[in-house]
């Protein structure tokens, strides 16, 4: 489906919302029949676009009370030292976002922990497997807006 329209927008923006909505639910929202959003879902599911369905969990009612944002910096651009650091990240399961970027820095990670000691056992973990030029962590003080739709 390299085409989208309207409503496949409507469809996406009401799943944004809330993903738990009936087959039903989502068709009277979007104003189409329960076969035709069925069709439309499958095509923007087979096209790559929606990619599953998961749940916003609330971090902090689980003890998740520390956000870090770690910017690192490397010497290291081959693509074997880039395959090696990448496996290594996404050992880390406190490493929620995972991005390469462009700047004074080369990766920005966010992680999400319990406290600084147990963010300290993350930072130890990530620099014992590789060499990285920088580590710089900035500590998140209050999450403004977190894990916000897609603007479509």
């Amino acid at each position: 489906m390299a085409q989208y329209d309207e409503l496949d927008l409507k469809l996406l923006r009401q799943l944004q919302l809330d993903s738990t909505l009936s087959q039903r639910e989502l068709a009277d929202r979007v104003g189409l029949s329960q076969n035709a959003c069925w069709r439309r879902l499958r095509a923007l599911t087979e096209a790559g676009i929606l990619k599953g369905a998961s749940a916003r969990v609330d971090r902090e009612k689980l003890g998740l009370r520390l956000v870090v944002f770690v910017m690192l910096r490397t010497r290291h651009h081959s693509a074997e030292w880039l395959q090696v650091f990448r496996r290594h990240v996404l050992t880390i399961s406190e490493v929620v976002d995972f991005h390469r970027i462009g700047g004074d820095y080369d990766y920005q990670l966010k992680v999400v922990t319990e406290d600084m000691a147990s963010f300290d056992k993350v930072y130890q973990r990530l620099i014992e497997k590789v060499e990285l030029d920088s580590v710089t962590s900035y500590f998140a003080m209050e999450a403004i807006a977190e894990g916000r739709p897609l603007p479509l």
